[in-house]
């Protein structure tokens, strides 16, 4: 690995990826349900919304009342 390559993997905890990981592995989302742009931009904006929710559920921020 070069040293470009080992600077890059050690800030991996730091960047997006592991979240895209866990919606596609964790939440089944591997593929969208409909074809077309809006409709998928819409769709991801759901899933997008659902992991959200799950992160907030147990910290309890999400108790509305």
């Amino acid at each position: 690995m070069t040293d470009r390559g080992h600077r890059w993997s050690k800030i991996g905890g730091q960047t997006v990826a592991p979240v895209f990981g866990k919606i596609k592995a964790a939440g089944g989302c591997d593929k969208f349900m409909r074809p077309g742009f809006e409709v998928c931009c819409g769709e991801w904006w759901l899933i997008c919304a659902r992991h959200d929710l799950l992160k907030l559920w147990p910290s309890g921020q999400a108790y509305w009342n």
